[in-house]
């Protein structure tokens, strides 16, 4: 079994943060999807697998005041840190944690929108997958609203050193089941630093049922 914590604490140890292959220097699309979901200032808006993601200042520079960033490894959201002031990075509430099989985020009540690009596609296991499935039932409210953003069927097979699993939309769309209501998708070529090619697919849903 993959020791994920030690993998990526070495990932964020070893790299400058503007050269991983899954920085964005503006998270345009995660920006503009949860603009679509018409969210108050004060949701509350979790950020998974956040690591060094330039997506928490972006949503402090737009008056989000409810902000959660979750990542498996303190060496990151510590990089993360580093991006903000330490004004801003008092407004964040920072949770280490597992989200397959979480201790800490069992202490959250619900949540407004979760957010997650690039953690899904590298749980390929079974049990990791129902775990993460268990924990975004269990705290995104009913009439909240999921980000997800993965490789594609058409993108790469590892990343960082670790196998994936592409999907297209309709795969997350029956992953998450009947509870959740597909509203929009489309694909995405992302360019890396190196300047190589990804394919992702970004999917918005809303929960309809509890």
């Amino acid at each position: 079994m993959i020791d994920y914590k030690n993998h990526w604490d070495k990932v964020y140890s070893g790299n400058e943060i503007n050269k991983l292959g899954w920085y964005e220097e503006t998270p345009l699309l995660s920006l503009d999807l949860i603009k679509s979901c018409n969210l108050k200032k004060d949701a509350t808006i979790l950020d998974v697998g956040s690591g060094a993601s330039t997506l928490i200042k972006n949503l402090i520079n737009d008056s989000y005041s409810n902000i959660i960033a979750l990542d498996i490894s303190q060496v990151a959201l510590d990089r993360a840190k580093q991006l903000l002031t330490p004004e801003e990075a008092e407004k964040v509430k920072w949770i280490v944690d597992d989200v397959t099989n979480p201790v800490n985020l069992n202490q959250l009540g619900s949540i407004d929108l979760w957010h997650d690009r690039t953690v899904l596609h590298f749980l390929i296991e079974e049990n990791q997958q129902q775990g993460y499935l268990k924990t975004l039932k269990k705290i995104v409210r009913k009439e909240g609203h999921v980000i997800i953003a993965v490789f594609s069927l058409e993108g790469a097979k590892k990343c960082s050193g670790l196998d994936v699993k592409n999907y297209d939309h309709k795969m997350i769309e029956e992953y998450l089941g009947n509870e959740f209501k597909l509203l929009k998708h489309f694909p995405y070529l992302y360019k890396m630093p190196s300047g190589d090619i990804r394919p992702y697919v970004y999917t918005l849903f809303k929960r309809t049922n509890p």
